[in-house]
């Protein structure tokens, strides 16, 4: 019976940390699917998350809930109740995604469910549309606690980014003059 409840646990809690970590974070530094699909602002969050057929937008959601699935599928064969937790972790989860994409429905959490959920560090609706709104704040599919690491790597992977860029731009230059030194000599 325990291992029911560590299996719920580990798929929750290190599926949603290396979700954020191994794709949604990355995606937003280097990828272009999940702005394109998760942040378009022309069509309505519910049809991002529940309603859509778009290969491009289900893709983003496979890819996200990848890491869940692979945890889940790691922790169920160890037992009959690990893998019912883990089937009920991925059933929340996917819960949880149907949820906090309410607000364009007009769902407001009510303030009981507000203090529950900042009891318990869970992403609120409210909290996934400013999410939507700037995509540089708000991360954790289900915790909110991943929010401030996956801001801190988003900033140092952008920093490194374009130190890099700077030094690749040197790099040109320093191989053109050479390119030019040598013709001149020639």
């Amino acid at each position: 019976m325990l291992m029911f409840f560590v299996a719920l646990f580990i798929v929750l809690v290190v599926g949603d940390a290396a979700s954020t970590f191994l794709y949604h974070v990355p995606q937003h530094i280097w990828g272009k699917l999940h702005l394109r699909t998760h942040h378009d602002r022309s069509r309505s969050y519910w049809d991002h998350a529940v309603i859509s057929k778009d290969p491009e937008i289900l893709l983003d959601g496979v890819l996200g809930a990848l890491p869940y699935l692979v945890i889940a599928g790691l922790l169920a064969p160890l037992s009959g109740w690990s893998a019912a937790g883990a089937v009920l972790g991925l059933l929340l989860g996917q819960l949880h995604v149907w949820w906090r994409h309410t607000t364009d429905l007009g769902w407001r959490s009510p303030a009981w469910v507000v203090s529950l959920a900042r009891l318990a560090c869970v992403v609120l609706p409210e909290d996934h549309d400013g999410h939507h709104r700037n995509p540089d704040i708000e991360f954790g599919d289900v915790f909110r606690f991943y929010d401030a690491p996956a801001r801190a790597f988003l900033n140092y992977a952008r920093s490194w980014q374009r130190r890099r860029r700077t030094a690749m731009r040197r790099l040109q230059r320093i191989k053109a003059l050479r390119v030019m030194r040598n013709a001149q000599r020639a």
